[in-house]
């Protein structure tokens, strides 16, 4: 896809918008938000290049063989969040202007929410007492370790971003037996990203509705030109987001086939941190 010749500047209302030099969005919201089809459509009908990091699942193929998120420790975990970190950087170096699926920040927000809720959102009652009585010893070190990796994102993200599009939680969450997410974790991760960007004082606009309405705004507000219909777009993306959810589904099925399920496990799984 060519790169759009987009530009931005700060209207007299204190909106980006397009103008001036290559503008940098953000597409922000935790999980089910629809943040990738969102940004994906964006992209279709500005011409405007998406970036984004790789998901999880196809990290932990490299970074942990054989294990899901919710199995990882805490140290798995922010060796993930590193990793994840490090494909933002990597794809954003792009010249030009790009709509990013996520943002720098949104490793530590879920890394935050998972400091209060527990380390897997998703787990039982009884599985979150054990995590956490496993934690202890190290629960200030990773306390003090997600303060220092929040101000490098911060920062980061004000150097990178010229604002945020944030996508509330609209929808129910849908399930793929992969994401270890509550919906207690799912709307503390929302609170924290709106808190997050009023503390970094980054201009940020909500949007809601449909794809199609989602898009139809973003390209209002920050005045961007289109190079195919929005709704040509919208079916576009919807396809080549569940074409790649298909078949990430399909390798999770795989893996899950071939796993050990024995009552060591269970008792490793548990007692993690």
């Amino acid at each position: 896809m060519s790169d759009a010749t987009v530009t931005a500047t700060v209207a007299p209302s204190g909106a980006v918008r397009a103008s001036e030099h290559p503008i940098h969005l953000a597409i922000s919201g935790t999980y089910s938000t629809g943040k990738s089809t969102t940004t994906e459509a964006l992209s279709v009908a500005t011409g405007i290049p998406r970036t984004h990091a790789l998901t999880s699942r196809e990290i932990l193929k490299d970074l942990v063989p054989g294990k899901q998120v919710q199995e990882l420790s805490a140290v798995e975990l922010l060796a993930l969040g590193l990793r994840r970190l490090e494909e933002r950087i990597h794809n954003e170096a792009m010249p030009g202007s790009f709509v990013s699926d996520g943002s720098v920040i949104h490793e530590w927000i879920y890394g935050e929410a998972r400091m209060r809720v527990g380390i897997n959102p998703g787990a039982g009652p009884l599985h979150k007492l054990l995590s956490e009585l496993a934690g202890l010893p190290v629960k200030r070190f990773y306390r003090q370790y997600m303060q220092a990796y929040g101000q490098i994102t911060k920062a980061r993200a004000k150097r990178i971003y010229d604002a945020y599009v944030h996508l509330p939680v609209e929808f129910p969450m849908r399930p793929d037996g992969h994401r270890p997410v509550s919906e207690r974790f799912r709307r503390m991760s929302d609170e924290l990203l709106i808190q997050t960007l009023e503390e970094m004082e980054m201009p940020y606009h909500v949007v809601r509705g449909g794809v199609e309405e989602r898009v139809d705004q973003i390209i209002r507000i920050f005045e961007l030109p289109t190079v195919l219909p929005v709704g040509e777009a919208v079916t576009i993306a919807q396809r080549r987001v569940r074409e790649a959810g298909e078949i990430l589904e399909a390798d999770a099925r795989r893996h899950a086939a071939q796993r050990e399920s024995s009552r060591l496990r269970r008792v490793r799984y548990a007692l993690r941190y």
